[in-house]
């Protein structure tokens, strides 16, 4: 929508006028201006009506920590499983934190039952136990996940698998069948989510080589992932199931763009015509791209895409993420480089999130240090780095504790 003064100022309700300028109007009150309007839509998005067009801003919010379990409760006939899914769910503070949207505590859902069937049926071939509750409390495999992305990538798996059942009539583990189908969508999902949009039409499509027909077959084999809507006004319509989900599917393929071309893709392609892009090279500049956001657009996704780093994460498609040599040292220096951020004081809700994106890494050494201050009593505002600050914020906004005081006194 144009908001500047040279959109056209509308007033006659009996006359036709562009949605643009019929829009615009409402908001502005230049037409019906006795009416009041509700504008349910995202920050990103809602940031750019000018405030002055604004009488109350409201929040609708999601689960909290009791509807979250009711959720699963209610999601589950056999409550022995929803109690173990709500106890795993638990012991990761940023699962456990994420399930307040509820589509996450649907993929959390499908995902955990999904792996509780699959050991359960190999214990009964095993002639093991099939008790559930040992299943995922008591086994520490790496194919149980503890992390958002390893939640996500399970997710995809399992979806594409499915597919895969409808449609060949078989299981098939190797998801490199779908790799067109993911460097597709991704690539919609990558270019849509730089520009704040999470609806798509026939041209966003096209430009990213997918035809009409393509959408609709996505459509039908990824009813999970990718929907088509028809509007009454704008026509056929495309979505991925929540923002979430593109945001995941974003970050994978810029590892995907990564592996086929060895450029990175948040580069223009002549400023890397001569030069192979490393993986480093990507996860730096998608850290520094995160941070120069205003609204946060990149944050979920950069966490994606640390996670995507990850051998352990990346092992679990194979055959899609060809590329399986990420190593240690490509770890250490990402983590030491998100760290050397904190000097620069960054935003609170940056910073913030520069703490989950340790967390997809496996590293809680910041956290654990402030931990470790706070049980002894010796933390000192004085001594503490930019870092250590937003640390100590991230453990207080994360502690299972209910603060109801906060003494400053503590940190003279």
């Amino acid at each position: 929508m144009d908001w500047t003064n040279d959109n056209e100022t509308w007033h006659d309700v009996s006359s036709p006028a562009s949605l643009d300028v019929l829009l615009t109007n409402l908001i502005k009150g230049n037409l019906l201006p006795s009416t009041l309007i509700w504008i349910t839509t995202r920050p990103a998005a809602a940031g750019k009506i000018p405030p002055d067009c604004i009488d109350r801003l409201t929040e609708i919010r999601g689960f909290n920590d009791a509807q979250k379990e009711e959720y699963f409760k209610k999601r589950f006939t056999d409550q022995n499983q929803a109690k173990v899914i709500i106890d795993h769910v638990k012991q990761s503070k940023s699962l456990f934190i994420m399930c307040h949207i509820p589509v996450f505590c649907w993929i959390s859902a499908t995902v955990l039952q999904n792996i509780l069937e699959e050991k359960r049926s190999n214990d009964v071939k095993n002639n093991q136990s099939d008790d559930a509750s040992k299943t995922l409390q008591e086994s520490n495999t790496e194919d149980t996940p503890k992390t958002l992305t390893q939640m996500y990538t399970h997710f995809l798996r399992f979806q594409i698998q499915q597919s895969r059942r409808k449609y060949d009539g078989e299981y098939i583990p190797d998801v490199s069948c779908d790799k067109y189908t993911i460097l597709s969508l991704g690539k919609l999902a990558f270019h849509q989510l730089e520009k704040n949009n999470v609806i798509f039409y026939d041209t966003d499509l096209e430009a990213c080589g997918i035809d009409v027909y393509q959408a609709s077959v996505y459509s039908g084999m990824c009813t999970q992932i990718f929907k088509e809507e028809t509007g009454i006004i704008l026509g056929t319509m495309y979505c991925f199931v929540h923002l979430s989900i593109q945001e995941f599917i974003a970050a994978l393929y810029a590892h995907l763009f990564l592996d086929i071309n060895k450029k990175n893709v948040f580069v223009q392609d002549l400023e890397q015509k001569n030069k192979n892009e490393t993986m480093i090279d990507l996860l730096k500049t998608a850290v520094d791209k995160a941070l120069e956001s205003d609204n946060g657009h990149l944050d979920l996704f950069l966490r994606f895409l640390l996670g995507l780093s990850l051998q352990s994460n990346r092992r679990l498609l194979r055959g899609l993420l060809t590329q399986q040599d990420s190593t240690d040292q490509n770890k250490k220096e990402i983590i030491q480089y998100i760290k050397q951020k904190f000097e620069a004081n960054p935003s609170p809700e940056r910073s913030i999130n520069l703490f989950y994106c340790l967390n997809e890494l496996n590293d809680q050494s910041l956290v654990k240090e402030i931990q470790t201050h706070l049980s002894k009593g010796s933390l000192s505002s004085s001594d503490l780095s930019p870092a250590q600050w937003s640390a100590l914020t991230f453990v207080l906004l994360t502690s299972e504790e209910e603060l109801e005081e906060f003494e400053l006194q503590k940190f003279k």
